[in-house]
């Protein structure tokens, strides 16, 4: 009898055979099946008590009579049958926190690049340019990183290390969190947040209220010398407000590993300018994805 079954899938293109390695490693003691077909997939699911992976269907939660588990290998939980799931009595968990650490030093790397400014130093070096240039220091500076859910507290976590003052946006305030401060949604404090930030880090989810937060008007509230990084949905930014910002240098530069749309289209203005890094999307990708699935499948079993 199968404990736990792995239902086959492709994320971030790694293999769900390594995932299903990692958790025999993390779990001895159960018994866990890979199920690469959708026959394989039926057969095990009709005795596994808890079932991992990207997807399972309305008709695979209804003959799994003895699911009580299913946790995703995603952060988000839309795309699955919630109701179906629930009405079973499954309990439902996702992979949230699995990306805080590469996602964090994606950020970093790109703050780093602006303040040191070595995008001036690799452009030289593509021209074999040896000339001396000013650079900065992160230490002193605030970073406001918007969000404070596992990826934003992470992020906060490695920018205290660099004695930078943080500013945490989040939706409840009140649940504080790493940052020096912790601020709402309202317009008076993100715009006093905004005055006096040097690096705005986005790491919120997509929702109505944040929806191209990141407007003209911010834009404009921002110092000349302040850095945008994305890392969370493109449609956060006022992609039109963030082009013009970038040109006529109402602030330093942008690093965007998420745009609007995705792939940004070859013809897009932002490609074209020199103080916009892009990455496509990329900032998730770790070789620790399925260890940390794995300790989360840990935690989940536990508690059952």
């Amino acid at each position: 009898m199968t404990d736990i079954v792995v239902l086959d899938h492709k994320i971030h293109g790694l293999s769900a055979a390594d995932y299903a390695a990692a958790l025999r490693e993390t779990l001895p003691e159960y018994d866990i099946a890979l199920a690469r077909t959708p026959a394989e997939k039926a057969e095990l699911l009709e005795t596994a008590t808890v079932a991992t992976g990207y997807q399972i269907s309305e008709a695979q939660v209804e003959s799994a009579d003895s699911l009580s588990l299913f946790i995703c290998t995603f952060a988000g939980t839309g795309h699955l049958p919630l109701e179906t799931l629930e009405a079973n009595g499954v309990t439902v968990e996702n992979a949230s926190g699995v990306h805080g650490p590469n996602i964090a030093e994606q950020v970093l790397g790109n703050v780093l690049t602006f303040v040191r400014r070595l995008d001036q130093g690799w452009r030289q070096e593509q021209r074999s340019s040896w000339n001396h240039y000013q650079a900065g220091e992160l230490k002193g500076s605030t970073a406001t990183v918007v969000g404070q859910g596992p990826i934003g507290r992470t992020i906060v976590d490695r920018l205290n290390a660099f004695d930078v003052t943080t500013v945490g946006v989040r939706y409840t305030p009140s649940k504080g969190g790493p940052a020096d401060e912790v601020i709402g949604f309202e317009d008076d404090a993100i715009h006093d947040a905004l005055a006096r930030t040097d690096h705005l880090v986005l790491a919120c989810p997509l929702t109505e209220l944040t929806a191209e937060l990141v407007d003209e008007e911010a834009l404009l509230l921002l110092p000349t010398h302040a850095t945008l990084v994305n890392v969370a949905r493109g449609e956060i930014v006022d992609t039109d407000a963030l082009v013009d910002a970038l040109r006529t240098n109402k602030i330093r530069g942008a690093a965007l590993d998420v745009t609007a749309p995705e792939p940004l289209p070859a013809d897009s203005p932002l490609w074209e300018l020199e103080n916009c890094h892009i990455t496509p999307h990329n900032a998730g990708h770790t070789p620790k994805y399925w260890d940390r699935c794995a300790e989360i499948v840990e935690t989940a079993v536990a508690e059952l």
